[in-house]
């Protein structure tokens, strides 16, 4: 994969609790600027589940940049992956496709979850080879967010 400037390391780091307000920071401004069906009122009430139940509640794996900054994470659940959130200024530069790699063939997970009404993230998947096998009207919370139902499957 191609060198990121300012993004030398493909380290993979474990997160534990004291890396959940970074994490939730980067997912905040991951969400602003892919996610512009949400408003400011759900980001805010969907921020403090990420800080305090789905962070806690998953398997975080996350990649740091040259000046020590946590540049994306993938959260994992069972064999889920449950958020793939990349720092703005390094989307589309390899790291949430290092992260998904990572997922999906270190971690065995093969299912995720993702907004239909973000389509960049759709469009990502579908060219990782993920492929859409359900639909819901709502998302896991029961809020109005149409979510894609994907898999992934592993070779050989």
């Amino acid at each position: 994969m191609q060198t990121v400037e300012g993004h030398s390391s493909t380290k993979f780091y474990t997160a534990n609790e004291g890396d959940y307000d970074e994490l939730t920071e980067l997912w905040e401004a991951s969400v602003k600027e892919t996610h512009h069906f949400l408003t400011p009122a759900d980001i805010a009430s969907i921020k403090a589940d990420v800080r305090n139940r789905y962070l806690p509640g998953a398997n975080v794996v996350y990649m740091r940049d040259d000046a020590g900054a946590i540049s994306g994470f993938v959260a994992i659940v069972g064999d889920k992956i449950e958020m793939l959130f990349v720092l703005p200024k390094y989307m589309g530069r390899s790291i949430g496709k290092r992260l998904f790699v990572h997922a999906v063939f270190e971690m065995k997970a093969g299912k995720l979850d993702v907004n239909e009404r973000n389509e960049g993230a759709v469009g990502f998947y579908l060219r990782q080879g993920c492929k859409v096998v359900g639909r819901s009207a709502v998302d896991s919370a029961g809020r109005p967010f149409p979510i894609l139902h994907m898999e992934c499957s592993f070779p050989g």
